[in-house]
């Protein structure tokens, strides 16, 4: 190896190194567990807090999330109570903030379409909000390998196990392996987004 080639292999080097520890601090850090979310229920001045703390690129405001209540994109809030938003508004508005810079209000609308039906009426789910959303954590871990659309990934193997836990017929089974595809991408384009903003970040203010 000429001594030019040396030197470029060892910038080369030292980038992907660099970047390899800002993949490690995204599938690290920026994962929400469900465990993590907050277990008492909240106003909803407490909600946008908690999500403008969590999303800090985005800006969700009162406004914003009053509107996804009212399209149905999102549950309503628990009649007859203070503070009437619930770890489930929670796992909602997660889920929704990593679409949110992805797709459009009716997409996402259109997404939890797939796998809960209609959004206030918790007797026609076809899946659990929790599992679902612990299982969109691993995703999310596993994102940056674009496993999910690898016959031989992890992913695959999490997602046939899931559906085993669930007695669906073909429709339902179709409908979800369609959400959980969705959702997967989701991931992998929200963790590349985060990506690319610390990449920018890191080397543009260096030089």
């Amino acid at each position: 190896m000429s001594k030019e080639n040396k030197i470029n292999s060892e910038s080369f080097s030292s980038v992907v190194s660099k970047i390899s520890e800002m993949i490690e601090e995204i599938s690290t850090k920026s994962i929400i567990e469900y465990d993590e979310l907050p277990q008492y229920d909240l106003f909803l001045s407490q909600v946008k807090d908690y999500l403008n703390d969590k999303f800090e690129q985005d800006n969700f405001t009162n406004n914003i999330l009053q509107n996804y209540i009212k399209s149905e994109v999102i549950s309503k809030p628990e009649d007859g109570k203070k503070r009437g938003y619930t770890k489930l508004h929670l796992v909602q508005l997660v889920l929704l903030g990593y679409m949110r810079p992805v797709l459009t209000t009716d997409e996402i609308k259109e997404v939890f379409r797939l796998a809960f039906n209609g959004i206030n009426n918790r007797a026609d789910d076809i899946l659990s909000w929790e599992d679902t959303y612990k299982l969109f954590c691993h995703l999310q871990k596993e994102s940056f390998y674009l496993g999910f659309l690898d016959s031989n990934s992890q992913d695959k193997e999490a997602v046939f196990k899931y559906l085993e836990d669930y007695d669906f017929n073909d429709q339902e089974k179709e409908r979800i392996i369609v959400f959980l595809m969705v959702m997967s991408l989701v991931a992998q384009a929200s963790n590349i987004k985060k990506l690319v903003s610390m990449i920018v970040k890191e080397y543009g203010d260096k030089y």
